[in-house]
């Protein structure tokens, strides 16, 4: 069988998209790494525990990844000799987490918290927390994340979040000291929506 000029253009098309995508660094392949995070969570008030409290009336936390993405764009012919353009996403970012906590206080006030960060240690903005103006994360394993909360630079609390094996239980435990200047230990257990 003949091969035609149509056909090696639409083979090399191809061939030049997949070298493109095979040559991408390995960090850029393991862009947005699989996080048992990543979703929507609901406070079990019956299995958290508020030193010195009062606990929330209900919480309910977000989380999701924010990854730049650019596209990789190949022109070619089709079968029938027309023109195509398809374009690949590629993830070349680490991705950020964005995290959403909309919350019933105990005296029935809707509040909202949130911040953005990367798993990296340093320090971000944590939006509407009345006990902390910035926050770190840093991966500890597949389904730990160690959290450091500032408030005016000074470490106000510390604490780790562990996802359950099978991704359906969020636990969050925190120690330190409120804008009160209380001593605090919650423990916030969350399930899966």
């Amino acid at each position: 069988m003949k091969t035609t000029r149509r056909q090696i253009l639409i083979l090399t098309t191809f061939v030049c998209a997949a070298t493109l995508i095979a040559m991408l660094p390995v960090s850029q392949a393991r862009a947005q790494p699989s996080d048992p995070a990543i979703g929507r969570w609901e406070l079990n008030l019956a299995k958290s525990q508020f030193l010195p409290g009062p606990a929330p009336r209900s919480q309910t936390r977000t989380y999701e990844i924010l990854a730049a993405v650019r596209k990789l764009r190949v022109a070619g012919v089709d079968a029938e000799g027309k023109p195509i353009v398809v374009e690949y996403p590629v993830p070349y970012d680490r991705g950020v987490v964005k995290m959403t906590a909309k919350e019933i206080d105990a005296e029935g006030k809707p509040t909202l918290m949130e911040y953005t960060a990367i798993y990296d240690g340093k320090d971000y903005p944590f939006l509407g927390n009345p006990n902390a103006d910035t926050i770190s994360l840093k991966r500890i394993d597949d389904f730990t994340i160690e959290a450091t909360t500032k408030r005016a630079g000074k470490i106000a609390m510390s604490g780790k979040r562990v996802i359950s094996k099978e991704g359906k239980v969020m636990t969050i435990t925190s120690r330190g000291t409120n804008a009160k200047g209380e001593t605090v230990e919650n423990v916030l257990v969350f399930d899966k929506q």
